[in-house]
């Protein structure tokens, strides 16, 4: 199976996160891919440099005010003097245009920087720095790379993207994310394969960004099995049940939140529940939003998934029999997460061999 890779994510340092308002380490760090990519190449995956895409292409899923203000944030907050007083070598956002605040009325670009980074932001946990919108950037085109890949042969491609991107939605961006890697790839491998693809994803995270995206868009299915927002967990707000999409897209997302500890048996069950879905309905190809972090062990998850919990997944998702995207997302113990995803890849290939 290719791996399309770019180096260029190395630019992405986003210098930790606020959390309760708290400067706290980081865990999405630049390490993350490359220990991937250290285990992949050691298994014999061969690396497949990334292409470039113009941005009429690889932006078409965002609004354009946001995908800018992601590119001119950093020189702003430069501009601004902000990184001097008070100090802050990040933009994050302090004022969030809350419903609450603004109502009906409409809105633009705030004229004072700090304010202007909550226009787009919904958390103070996704911070930009220098490198960031080129790291993001340079992510979409692993994934429409990988994705072209994928509807060409026939067979499987696996994009390794940092930094993430299924948080993000078509106007804002959070959870480590900023770009949407996976939708990108979902909407590329729909207009070259047909109607439906799905998008399934199994980071222990609910893939928010794709539900609302394709929330009335039913030509690509939105599947996510996911830690139960009710428990307390990322997103907090979206990933229940009910949420089954709206207009052309009705009945074309499926949730499944598992509780927290929910171990191999209960997660790989629901990956096969979201198989059989999109397999019910005749989807021509697919995309998964490949998070590891619902291993056991993984700081930023509750499950305890094990390894042979990730090579049943990958075993079940071939049994699709469509082109798959595999897009790197969530996975955050250094010590495993390499290993994770050969046991997912390797479970998908020995089913299709």
């Amino acid at each position: 199976m290719p791996v399309v890779w770019s180096d260029r994510h190395r630019l992405h340092e986003p210098g930790g996160e606020v959390y309760v308002g708290v400067r706290t380490p980081g865990t999405e760090l630049p390490e993350r891919v490359e220990r991937i990519r250290e285990a992949l190449t050691a298994a014999g995956a061969p690396l497949v440099p990334a292409v470039g895409h113009p941005d009429a292409e690889a932006l078409c899923l965002h609004d354009p005010a946001m995908t800018g203000y992601l590119r001119d944030a950093w020189a702003d907050w430069q501009r601004s003097g902000l990184s001097e007083d008070p100090g802050q070598d990040r933009v994050v956002p302090y004022l969030f245009p809350h419903p609450g605040l603004v109502g009906d009325h409409s809105f633009g670009p705030a004229k004072n920087m700090a304010a202007r980074a909550g226009t787009f932001c919904f958390d103070t946990m996704t911070l930009i720095g220098p490198g960031t919108y080129g790291a993001a950037r340079s992510a979409l085109d692993v994934a429409l790379t990988a994705a072209d890949l994928a509807a060409d042969s026939g067979r499987a491609a696996y994009a390794l993207c940092r930094p993430p991107g299924h948080h993000a939605t078509r106007n804002a961006f959070g959870g480590s994310c900023y770009l949407n890697n996976s939708a990108a790839a979902a909407a590329r491998m729909r207009n070259a394969l047909g109607e439906p693809v799905a998008l399934i994803d199994i980071d222990a995270h609910h893939g928010n960004g794709a539900q609302s995206i394709f929330w009335d868009d039913g030509s690509v299915l939105t599947g996510s099995v996911h830690a139960d927002p009710a428990a307390g967990w990322f997103p907090h707000f979206l990933g229940f049940a009910e949420e089954t999409g709206g207009g052309e897209g009705t009945d074309a997302n499926k949730n499944l939140p598992l509780a927290p500890g929910s171990d191999d048996h209960a997660w790989v069950e629901a990956i096969e529940s979201l198989v059989s879905w999109a397999t019910d309905a005749g989807v021509r190809g697919l995309v998964v939003a490949l998070g590891v972090d619902a291993a056991g062990g993984d700081p930023e998850a509750p499950f305890t998934v094990t390894a042979g919990g990730f090579a049943a997944a990958g075993h079940m998702l071939a049994q699709m029999s469509v082109p798959t995207v595999f897009v790197q997302e969530g996975g955050y113990d250094l010590g495993q997460v390499g290993s994770l995803v050969v046991e997912t890849l390797t479970g998908f290939e020995t089913a299709t061999s």
